[in-house]
């Protein structure tokens, strides 16, 4: 798993500075090194039983904006490994941008994620968060992303052209109350999560309570359990 940290300032994100050359060309590269992969032979990308039964046709057509939602500890942050999963199982990239260093590499391979083919760009500054994501899109085809406070509705719009654009999944995490202002094909919502307990303190299985629901055949919502792996 490849890890490019950027440095914090409140520099406006169309201004950076130079010393952010070498985080800025790394993304680049990644985007180049993903690309050859990410010339998707399909539109769709097929989910796993699960959470397919949740989305209609059990697929995610390539191009489009997903958020995902959950209070802290609900499994928000799995539901996202899941869908970046589903990308790297067919031998292509995914990425997930940081707006702290809160996501570990063991839940992502945990949820099934090739992490050889998952980058990670951690403490993102708000101010360069769309250029950021803009970056991988060109070259990835999932980024999951952590929503900072404070995303512009024009940011929003631009990212969603240049998912729609580069045929690639923006995945966007609202996290510690952040709010995507921007429209989104599905939610999928992280409503709870419980352990089965076998007793004498031993816990075999992590049960996530999700709920999907947006436009099209997804307007009625629809619920269900992941069971994962203690």
């Amino acid at each position: 798993m490849a890890i490019v940290a950027l440095p914090h300032d409140n520099l406006p994100h169309d201004n950076l500075p130079r010393r952010d050359d070498e985080a800025r060309a790394h993304l680049h590269e990644v985007a180049r090194g993903a690309a050859p992969v990410v010339l998707a032979r399909e539109r769709a990308v097929p989910l796993g039983c699960e959470l397919g039964d949740l989305v209609p046709g059990a697929t995610l057509t390539r191009g489009s904006v997903l958020r995902v939602t959950g209070r802290t500890g609900a499994g928000a942050t799995t539901v996202g490994f899941e869908l970046a999963a589903a990308v790297t199982a067919l031998g292509e990239w995914a990425a997930v941008v940081e707006v702290e260093a809160t996501l570990g590499p063991l839940a992502a391979a945990d949820a099934g994620v090739a992490l050889e083919r998952f980058p990670v760009v951690r403490r993102v500054p708000p101010a360069r968060w769309a250029t950021v994501v803009a970056a991988l899109l060109d070259g990835v085809s999932l980024v999951l992303a952590e929503v900072p406070r404070g995303v512009a509705l024009g940011d929003a719009r631009r990212l969603e052209a240049r998912a729609r654009e580069r045929e690639a999944l923006l995945v966007v995490a609202e996290t510690r109350g952040a709010v995507w202002p921007g429209s989104a094909l599905f939610t999928l919502h992280a409503a709870s999560s419980a352990w089965d307990d076998l007793g004498a303190g031993l816990l075999e299985a992590r049960r996530l309570r999700v709920e999907v629901e947006g436009r099209g055949a997804a307007a009625r919502p629809r619920i269900g359990e992941l069971a994962r792996a203690g």
